[in-house]
């Protein structure tokens, strides 16, 4: 039946949620500060935009549900990384940002029951070549 599933949230949107909220937990336990989730810029979304002291952090979140598809980690492809690039380049034109910049990724594996399996925080996972 049309519009059955209104008001539903997608199960991918809802694990990428559930994902991006333990990657916050995380940074704010590290003393990051959040300046923003999933920020639309015209070129596409940086998942969390953080910053600690003159380090301006882009943070890739990737979340993963069981290991039929791979993991977390190995789910961030070349081009993907090229596009968090572009992204981390097009946020850093504004004015009165920190002047160290940094492209994170936070890996977070799930069991199938939805336990936490391990979440990994790669500090400089992308760099522009």
């Amino acid at each position: 039946m049309a519009g059955e599933n209104r008001g539903r949230k997608d199960p991918r949107r809802a694990l990428g949620d559930f994902g991006e909220r333990l990657a916050v937990q995380h940074l704010l336990a590290k003393g990051y500060r959040i300046r923003g989730r999933n920020v639309r810029i015209p070129e596409g979304e940086i998942d969390i935009v953080a910053e600690r002291g003159e380090l301006l952090l882009f943070v890739e979140v990737r979340c993963r549900r069981g290991r039929s598809m791979g993991t977390a980690v190995e789910s961030l492809t070349p081009a993907k990384q090229r596009r968090l690039v572009a992204l981390a380049e097009a946020y850093g034109q504004e004015d009165d940002l920190p002047p160290e910049r940094r492209i994170d990724v936070i890996a977070v594996d799930l069991a199938p029951d939805g336990r936490l399996l391990s979440l990994q925080h790669i500090e400089g996972a992308v760099w522009a070549e």
